[in-house]
């Protein structure tokens, strides 16, 4: 195993439950495998919510840089929402 530092967690009863149950069902060899697999989990998890969040910065700068909206009021916009609602397809 290449470089590899233990430390010691605390998980609830449910948890560590759940951790055993997986390495009993042959799923994982160790808890360290559950463990590890979680954290990889977690850690994609929040690579895609920075990226989404990138996106939503990069939208709304080009929703800034393209000018002022054609609509000059929340009233205006309901009412074209409308009216688009209720064209045919």
């Amino acid at each position: 195993m290449p470089n590899v530092e233990k430390i010691s967690i605390a998980l609830t009863p449910e948890m560590a439950g759940m951790v055993c149950q997986a390495v009993e069902a042959g799923e994982y060899a160790s808890s360290s495998e559950v463990i590890s697999e979680a954290l990889r989990g977690w850690k994609h998890r929040r690579a895609m919510e920075l990226a989404d969040i990138e996106e939503l910065r990069r939208l709304w700068a080009e929703g800034i840089e393209s000018g002022a909206g054609k609509h000059a009021s929340m009233k205006d916009i309901i009412t074209e929402a409308r009216r688009r609602a209720s064209e045919p397809s």
